[in-house]
């Protein structure tokens, strides 16, 4: 199934948190149940209808790695794969 957002909506596959620490434990991100904070952009939708009818460019792009606001995003689970719904307004900056 292929996901195609509206507006100016962006799907983000989370990206996992692990962190290991300095003895070299790895700490899975469900250790702590936070939402995540980043993830790839796997769709963008056509952009904002201006009252001239008219779509606004999207800033970000299918592959682009971002950075969103902590508790903005919806789940949604399509196949067994977790997803989020962005709007592009929530998406704070993307990683170079």
């Amino acid at each position: 199934m292929k996901l195609k957002p509206l507006n100016n909506n962006v799907i983000v596959k989370a990206s996992s948190k692990e962190e290991l620490t300095k003895s070299g434990i790895v700490l899975p991100d469900t250790i702590d149940k936070e939402k995540p904070e980043q993830g790839e952009v796997v769709a963008v939708g056509p952009g904002k209808l201006l009252e001239s009818g008219s779509r606004s460019e999207m800033s970000v792009k299918i592959g682009n790695k971002v950075v969103f606001k902590k508790y903005s995003p919806d789940d949604i689970k399509i196949n067994g794969e977790e997803y989020l719904v962005i709007s592009e307004n929530d998406i704070l900056a993307i990683i170079e």
